[in-house]
Parts: C-alpha cells; sequence; structure tokens
C-alpha cells in the first residue's frame, strides 16, 4: 500500500503534476486525485494531460485513516480517491462514494474475475481495482538474522531496532494475526490480547513510523520493521541487503481501488482518469515503477522484470491462502480500536 510521496518529489515533478504540459495544451478541464504517496508514476500522469487536455491535480495521504479523517472534516475538493478495501466499504456505507459509468471506463474488462464482486464492493457499483499486494517483514539479516514469523517484531534481542506502524488497524492486526486470531475479529477478549502484546512490545521500539520506514531502513538507521511487498522492492533498489518475508502466521492481502467522490465536481474526468489508469501498458508502467502488483490481466505475461521482484510480486497460491483481506468493521469495534489506540501511544 504505498506508499509515501515523500518530500524527495522533486520540483519539476510537481511542477509537471500540478501545471500539465504549458499554455499551448488546449484545456478540457481538471481532475482531483488523492492516493497514497509514492504510488504512482508520475511521466503517466504527464501522458494523462497530455492526451485528453485534462488537468491533474494530485495530492497524497500516509493511510487509509488519514484520508477518511480528512475527506470528513471537508472543504477539500476531490474526484478521484484510491483508499484500500475496508476503507472502501466503510465510505460506500457512509454514502460518500458515487457510483461509476462502467462505459466510460470498458479498460475494466481487463480486471482479473479475482479482483471483482470483493466484499468491500460487492456489485462493483464503485470501484476499480488499482493495485493488489501483500503486507510483510522488511529487515536487515545480518542484524536481527533470518526472519519467517511476526516474533521478531516482538523479540527484545531486536530491541532498539525495531519500526512498527502507525497506525491501529495494521498494529493490532500484526498482533492479532501472531496471536492466531483473524484480523477482522470483533472479540474483545482477542483485541484485548492484541492491545497487551502492543504495549509489551512499546519499549522495544525504535519508533512508530509511516513514511519514515524507507529512510531508516534503507540508511540501516533500524533494521526490522512490516510494510508492503512494493515499497520493498523500492527499498532493496537502495540497499540490496535487505530481505522479505510473509510471515509464516499469514499476514494481509489488500486491495486498492479507484473510486469517485460522491458529487464530485469532474465525475467524466474523474472516469477518463480511472481508465487511462485501468489500461494494460499504463498500468504495467505503474506496476513495474511502483512495485504493487497490477489488476490488469495481461500485465503479469507482458511485465519487464526478473524472476526475483515476480516472486515478490506475485506470491504463490500456498502463501496467499494464509492472507486476509481487511474487512470494514462495525462502528463500536473501530471505536474500540480508537480507544486502545490513545491508550497505547499516550
Amino acid at each position: 500500500m504505498k506508499k509515501t510521496i515523500s518530500v524527495v518529489i522533486s520540483a519539476v515533478m510537481l511542477l509537471a503534476l500540478f501545471t500539465g504540459c504549458g499554455g499551448s495544451k488546449t484545456s478540457n478541464g481538471v481532475v482531483n486525485v488523492y492516493n497514497w504517496g509514492e504510488y504512482i508514476d508520475t511521466s503517466l500522469v504527464t501522458q494523462f494531460e497530455n492526451e485528453t487536455g485534462i488537468k491533474v491535480n494530485y495530492k497524497t495521504f500516509e493511510s487509509n485513516e488519514q484520508m477518511y479523517s480528512i475527506l470528513k472534516q471537508g472543504g477539500v475538493s476531490y474526484d478521484v480517491v484510491i483508499p484500500s478495501d475496508y476503507m472502501i466499504s466503510r465510505l460506500i456505507s457512509e454514502d460518500m462514494l458515487e457510483p461509476i459509468d462502467f462505459n466510460s471506463v470498458p479498460n475494466y474488462s481487463q480486471v482479473e474475475n479475482s479482483l471483482k464482486n470483493m466484499a468491500y464492493d460487492p456489485d462493483n457499483k464503485y470501484s476499480v481495482p488499482y493495485m493488489w499486494g501483500t503486507m510483510g517483514i522488511i529487515y536487515d539479516p545480518t542484524v536481527v538474522g533470518e526472519v519467517d514469523s511476526w516474533s521478531a517484531l516482538f523479540d527484545e534481542k531486536n530491541s532498539g531496532n525495531i519500526l512498527m506502524f502507525d497506525n491501529a488497524r495494521d498494529a493490532m492486526g500484526i498482533a492479532l494475526k501472531y496471536l492466531g486470531y483473524s484480523l477482522n475479529t470483533t472479540d474483545e477478549t482477542e483485541l484485548n490480547k492484541a492491545y497487551e502484546l502492543l504495549k509489551m512490545q512499546k519499549p522495544l521500539l525504535q519508533g512508530y513510523v509511516m513514511d519514515q520506514i524507507f529512510d531508516k531502513l534503507e540508511s540501516g538507521e533500524a533494521a526490522i520493521g512490516p510494510y508492503y511487498a512494493g515499497d520493498y522492492l523500492t527499498m532493496h533498489a537502495e540497499n540490496p541487503k535487505l530481505k522479505f518475508c510473509i510471515p509464516k502466521e499469514g499476514s494481509n492481502m489488500f486491495s486498492d481501488a479507484m473510486c469517485i467522490l460522491k458529487n464530485a465536481g469532474n465525475k467524466a474526468n474523474a472516469e477518463a482518469f480511472i481508465n487511462f489508469m485501468t489500461g494494460a501498458q499504463q498500468s504495467m508502467a505503474n506496476s513495474k515503477f511502483i512495485g504493487y502488483t497490477s489488476p490488469n490481466k495481461e500485465v503479469k505475461d507482458i511485465l519487464d522484470a526478473d524472476d526475483f521482484t515476480k516472486s515478490i510480486m506475485y506470491p504463490d497460491d500456498a502463501t496467499l491462502v494464509k492472507c486476509e483481506v481487511y474487512k470494514n468493521l462495525p462502528q463500536a469495534t473501530l471505536d474500540y480500536y480508537d480507544q486502545m489506540w490513545v491508550k497505547l501511544k499516550s
């Protein structure tokens, strides 16, 4: 999932993202896109602007919860948002999304059938898959040894070298999975056990992070932390010592999808952007650039990537069967999460 556009984007890229290609191009309006960071090949934005004359205003968020909070506050207008599975379900339940006119998104026919009729959008009314992937552990084996279990994140011998997600759903999910529970449990006894495990872990941590995991692991400032397979490929290119594993207890398999916000001011342009990003060539370029797995069924065959990269992007069935997709939880459970997280971080 990410997924972070950090401060490393150059002024030249930002200029391209927010102003398009110059004054000579005929303007066909704008589309306002809200996405995870480091989660797009920015040259595709320029290509889309060149081909359509539609200017892309592009902003980023660090987590589903941050995105949700910004949207609920209002005052900021977006057309396309790219949340994860469980958050899409929540946005649908709160009537925050607009049904998509799939006649305007013909490239949807190229999406893998296994990624349609997902639990978060069972009628395929509100979303078009953007990328999917897995979450696991990224680590430096020269510091922490070989890793195949979530236990490494709770091991005192790794104290001071451990990073942890700075959001409740992922942090609790890791603890739940390690304890043998479902990521989607609503059982307060199980949730309390996960909380106690995170409480025990807290003194061992170097810190709770999101964006910062890139610099900390790439530079060797930290040696182990949970993050996403796609981001691992980016980090590995900078620090080949790093390894990645999906723990034996299982993990999260996520699907991020493009959605249109309720009463979006530029719905037709939003659908044009979604259709463009779903096309095989664009989806392949995007997948190769960010390291996440394309939902387009043609991409695996045409993707120019080595076996190592493909093994990370396309885990085998024996691995995937142990992974779960996050579901939207009842409001009472979400409130309980919030209470536990505030208590943990205080």
